[in-house]
């Protein structure tokens, strides 16, 4: 199963591999001087590009079509670490997010706790003021009845 999958990623390297040789052939075999190859990739550094192969060498065209499946490869697995790297920055971004909010929820809820509690004892002051006017108000009323 897995081999099958395996398979029909590498497909269009192969085809890609296969283009870029037909046309460096046809260069190659129009003008034989290897100046005139151009870079196959140019994204690879100068000292990884496939070297033209020799056009009267069976093998040195293998290890060419073998140099250039690598370097597709090689440049497959770059592009597919940029992506990597590019999601790991929204995956971080994302978790900072979270983490943010958390801590603002956690600030929140204990912003919420002092709150309730400041409100528990006010309501606590507030009933024992209302019982010390109810104390002065009798106080008052007694004194205006005995004079």
């Amino acid at each position: 199963m897995i081999n099958a999958r395996h398979k029909t990623e590498q497909a269009p390297v192969k085809h890609f591999a296969w283009y870029i040789l037909t046309q460096m052939e046809a260069q190659y075999t129009d003008d034989a001087s290897p100046e005139n190859f151009s870079l196959a990739f140019p994204e690879l550094d100068q000292q990884l590009q496939p070297l033209p192969p020799c056009h009267d060498s069976k093998e040195s065209m293998q290890v060419y079509k073998q140099h250039c499946k690598i370097a597709e490869e090689y440049h497959e697995v770059k592009k597919e670490i940029a992506l990597l790297e590019e999601r790991k920055k929204e995956l971080i971004a994302r978790l900072e997010q979270v983490e943010k909010e958390s801590m603002d929820a956690a600030q929140l809820a204990k912003e919420y706790a002092e709150l309730t509690e400041e409100n528990r004892t006010l309501r606590l002051a507030q009933t024992q003021c209302v019982e010390q006017l109810e104390k002065l108000r009798i106080q008052y009323q007694k004194r205006q009845g005995s004079s």
